[in-house]
């Protein structure tokens, strides 16, 4: 057991220090967003499984009721191969540590959820206020999409129960036919891909573990990537051209598009749309996402092996 915690803690140690660090100064990411995420979502998987492998297998060796209750179904041999019973002494305490790191884990991923819902709530009500219900006998506007009267232009989506997209009055008459179905697939592109999941999920762990570089690096650029990859949905649809005027048209009022603004993604995407970088090839994208793919299993193989072992 001692050999699987010591593999397991290498390999978490890995995926959450050095990798991470790697693929944010790597170039690929901006030009592959989707097949960036996946590898993003992968190792943030093979950190949480060796930890929950790690936990337990420590949880297993310090009480022997959680012994019993893991290998139940497993024959003998295989309990024996684990030698649980000479668990080392700091086993007790990294147990611990896990667990706390687990209940703190599932504390954030709540705490996320639940500020999400409040914060869908609000805004439903907020646009409630904005565009009433039409009165009794009178067909309802509601729908996958909803227009408000509003002279500032811009267009948003809202997962929920029904997901909706929203755009203003001002976007209508600020944008054209074609950009304003670039700017409509950006958003449903966000809605087919779930991205709302994924951004709770990387802000629940950044917000938790804040000093850990996997999870901060998964936050920032979940937050980037997301975006990229709703702007390549709609360029290939409407265009690159279409896609980038269309956020110049509805951001260039708010200023975040000149060169003293702090917030410099609009622009990189503006320009990443202009000038469309080189793509990986085919095999290259396959090959990427089979490989990552595959190192969430390191944990699982590293924990099942004695047993594996003892049954072979």
């Amino acid at each position: 057991m001692t050999v699987c915690l010591v593999l397991l803690s290498a390999v978490a140690l890995t995926a959450a220090v050095p990798a991470p660090r790697a693929l944010t100064r790597a170039e690929w990411p901006e030009r592959e967003p989707v097949v960036a995420l996946w590898v993003w979502q992968c190792l943030v998987a093979t950190v949480l499984l060796c930890c929950l492998s790690a936990l337990v297998l420590g949880a297993a060796a310090v009480f022997h009721t959680v012994r019993a209750q893991v290998f139940a179904p497993a024959p003998p041999g295989v309990t024996e191969a684990y030698d649980l019973s000479a668990a080392p002494p700091w086993a007790a305490a990294l147990t611990l540590l896990l667990a706390c790191g687990a209940a703190w884990t599932t504390a954030m991923l709540a705490r996320e959820l639940v500020e999400a819902r409040r914060r869908r709530g609000q805004a439903r009500a907020h646009l409630r206020e904005r565009a009433p219900d039409l009165p009794a006998g009178l067909p309802s506007a509601r729908g996958p999409l909803l227009v408000l009267e509003d002279e500032y232009p811009d267009a948003w989506w809202m997962p929920g129960n029904p997901p909706q997209l929203i755009v203003t009055t001002g976007a209508l008459h600020r944008l054209t036919s074609h950009q304003l179905d670039a700017v409509l697939t950006h958003e449903r592109g966000h809605a087919r891909a779930h991205h709302d999941w994924l951004l709770h999920l990387s802000t629940a762990l950044a917000t938790g573990f804040p000093r850990i570089p996997l999870f901060s690096h998964f936050c920032d650029q979940t937050h980037r990537l997301v975006e990229l990859a709703a702007d390549d949905t709609a360029s290939r649809r409407c265009g690159h051209l279409t896609t980038a005027l269309a956020l110049i048209e509805l951001n260039q009022h708010r200023g975040v598009l000149s060169c003293a603004s702090s917030n410099r993604l609009l622009g990189e995407r503006v320009d990443r749309l202009l000038e469309p970088p080189p793509r990986l090839g085919r095999r290259h994208r396959a090959l990427t996402t089979a490989v990552a793919g595959l190192v969430p299993l390191l944990p699982l193989l590293i924990a099942f092996a004695p047993g594996l072992n003892a049954l072979a």
